[in-house]
């Protein structure tokens, strides 16, 4: 099982350097093209995405993490920092274990 990044030209750069293969994306293009490619892999068991990149194709996203459990898909700030409104990890991790950490 391998992992894959989309997102930006220095977070798929920063992954590469820990052996983690990727495509960056600037647009909406770009960003279909690159999900579409590593959905057809089938060896690769975690997509992570960035969240700005996530965006772009919301509804292609959306409609694969709300209808199949694999590859995971892992949405992930990039180095602008998390966009506004979306919950943190651990905010995330309290709503659904219903404690605080």
């Amino acid at each position: 099982m391998r992992y894959f990044i989309i997102g930006d030209e220095d977070a798929v750069l920063g992954f590469g350097l820990v052996g983690v293969a990727g495509t960056a994306a600037t647009s909406v293009a770009q960003a279909q093209e690159a999900f579409n490619a590593a959905m057809e892999q089938s060896d690769i068991g975690i997509i992570i995405i960035t969240e700005r990149v996530a965006d772009l194709i919301r509804p292609q996203v959306d409609r694969f993490i709300f209808t199949r459990n694999f590859p995971l898909i892992v949405e992930i700030p990039d180095r602008q920092g998390p966009l506004p409104g979306k919950p943190g990890i651990r905010e995330m991790v309290n709503q659904a274990i219903g404690i605080k950490l």
